[in-house]
């Protein structure tokens, strides 16, 4: 995908193994592998290291990189934890580089336009929203590769990764709410891996549940599910006072196009499909499916940011309020208490 972006070029590959290194800059065309990525943070023509690694090994790497005075961005979750998150950031900051990390729902087209639709006040004032996220993969049986999904200190669950995932796209549409009741559980106490057939025990949660409220007076419901068998995928609905928005992917991930975006205004009619406009592709030169483009719109928008010292690319700053909102998730959870949001981070208008 990088390479169909003409803001950047590959300069530098790291793996753990030297074989894959090398054949990952073969496929690629890339000058330089490495077999560790305290040789890639040093080579003095990278200028942004792009950690691509497990959730546990992020801290390192990005930490690594920000000690060589490199622009890092990272994909989501920032880190394992919030200590470690806040770390990253304090660094990033006395550095002075460019950071961004890889929550790339909200640079979709689609929600986008969806954010622009209640700016516009297509909806009127917003009542309800309802997010639901199912995906098929966090099964109790499970591919070799996602062995480190079921430790739930890796933080590399359904409720971390899908759940930040959708979170965030969902509260930069529509602002964060003000209290939460939450609910997660792991349905599954073990999972077998397909390629052995090794059982291995697992505490990451599989199902999170969200009730809350906004300070509008708009309330929430948030479902998100992992190892569903059929009919998975996303759906996010809006209710206002003067009309219904609806988004809906096919899949969490992996889809071949942009979510899909259906409205009306009005009373008893009928949802059509609204066109979501090029313009809002700002990588439009890529000929690959949804999910790529919205992770293309990401990079261009990074590679604006570094150019012009805008900030649309989602920060290191927008990944910490995430992982203390899932900290507050989790500890509603233990305790089957009510809790208080407070944000200071929000920036949208739409629902609060």
């Amino acid at each position: 995908m990088l390479q169909q972006l003409p803001q950047y070029e590959l300069a530098a590959v790291a793996t753990t193994r030297r074989a894959t290194a090398d054949a990952a800059a073969a496929e690629f065309n890339v000058p330089s592998a490495y077999d560790n990525f305290s040789e890639l943070v040093q080579q003095s023509d990278v200028d942004l290291v792009v950690v691509n690694t497990r959730a546990p090994e992020h801290f390192v790497v990005a930490q690594a990189a920000i000690d060589a005075g490199k622009h890092v961005y990272c994909e989501w979750p920032l880190t394992t934890n919030t200590i470690d998150s806040t770390t990253l950031l304090d660094a990033a900051s006395q550095a002075g580089i460019r950071h961004a990390v890889g929550l790339q729902r909200r640079m979709a087209a689609s929600s986008r336009y969806l954010r622009e639709l209640l700016e516009e006040g297509y909806v009127g004032q917003v009542r309800s929203l309802h997010l639901h996220v199912s995906e098929p993969t966090f099964y109790r049986q499970r591919a070799d590769v996602l062995a480190f999904t079921a430790p739930g200190e890796n933080f590399s669950s359904v409720l971390s990764i899908y759940g930040g995932h959708f979170l965030d796209m969902l509260f930069w549409i529509s602002g964060w709410p003000n209290e939460i009741v939450a609910v997660t559980t792991s349905q599954f106490d073990e999972v077998t891996l397909t390629g052995t057939n090794e059982v291995i025990p697992s505490s990451a949660p599989d199902q999170l549940l969200i009730s809350g409220t906004y300070t509008s007076g708009a309330v929430l419901s948030v479902h998100v599910e992992g190892g569903k068998r059929n009919g998975f995928g996303v759906r996010l609905e809006i209710t206002g006072t003067d009309g219904d928005l609806r988004l809906t992917y096919g899949e969490a991930f992996s889809n071949t196009r942009d979510g899909r975006i259906e409205g009306t205004q009005g009373e008893r009619q009928p949802m059509v499909e609204l066109a979501i406009p090029e313009r809002l592709q700002w990588a439009p030169q890529l000929k690959m499916g949804g999910s790529v483009r919205e992770l293309g719109n990401l990079y261009a928008a990074l590679a604006a940011d570094m150019a012009a010292g805008t900030s649309n690319a989602p920060t290191f700053a927008d990944a910490l309020p995430m992982h203390q909102f899932l900290d507050l998730v989790e500890e509603s959870s233990k305790t089957g208490r009510r809790a208080i949001w407070n944000s200071k981070l929000d920036s949208s208008i739409n629902a609060t």
